[in-house]
């Protein structure tokens, strides 16, 4: 038996537009509100992007937010695609930046590039959100290029003390003021997925080149609030 994929109980319609309305807000407060967090999340991908990479894609883009960070060629910027599950956040990428390529889809499921298209791929607080992981995992790895390819990941340290304060006086204050209700029920369908649980899939597909943890040097999920990984695939 296996625990993948993890079963998350369905929406209300209620629920479903709330979700929705609230992801896209959080993106739009996260930078102008928690900075240095979010200048972690952004940079970490920039400072370990290979040399010479041409083909980017970026999974859970959301609002774009990460473009902001790169330094890209015109070549770079021509080849940069990102896909995004939720429409009305696709939506405001593509206004955002209409030269970027930008497609409404599940990362979990197979797109239609080629193998080995792409030299670097980013996940931004994204893997701990998949119910199918190990499925996310295999397509990263199909798409990547197996001689130069790089898997740029930033997960939170979820279930640490230190994440768990630092979302209480975050994230779910601001759900629970803007919605008038608990904010339990959209984290425990979110964030689904535990660092060591992301790391296991990782592994058998990927080789870690590259750990940072955030705010502290220490590699200590309890007292940290993110980790950023650089990958390269397994052949």
């Amino acid at each position: 038996m296996t625990k993948w994929p993890k079963n998350v109980p369905p929406l209300t319609p209620e629920q479903q537009r709330i979700s929705d309305d609230f992801m896209k807000y959080w993106h739009e407060v996260l930078p102008r509100r928690f900075g240095m967090i979010e200048k972690f999340n952004q940079r970490y991908v920039v400072k370990f992007a290979p040399r010479d990479f041409s083909r980017t894609l970026e999974i859970g883009a959301g609002l774009g937010e990460h473009l902001q960070y790169e330094h890209l060629t015109e070549e770079q910027r021509r080849h940069y695609v990102t896909l995004e599950l939720r429409e009305n956040m696709a939506s405001m990428m593509k206004e955002r930046y209409p030269d970027i390529a930008s497609y409404v889809g599940d990362c979990q499921k197979r797109t239609d590039f080629p193998d080995g298209y792409f030299d670097r791929i980013l996940a931004i607080h994204v893997l701990e959100h998949l119910p199918d992981l190990p499925a996310a995992v295999r397509e990263i790895h199909r798409l990547l290029d197996k001689k130069r390819g790089v898997l740029s990941a930033v997960i939170p340290c979820e279930g640490g003390f230190a994440y768990s304060i630092a979302r209480r006086i975050s994230a779910q204050r601001i759900f629970e003021r803007r919605y008038k209700q608990s904010y339990r029920w959209l984290i425990d369908r979110e964030h689904i997925n535990r660092p060591r649980e992301i790391i296991e899939e990782l592994t058998p597909h990927f080789r870690i080149m590259h750990q940072s943890y955030f705010p502290l040097p220490a590699p200590i999920v309890m007292l940290n609030l993110c980790i950023g990984m650089t990958l390269r695939p397994t052949v």
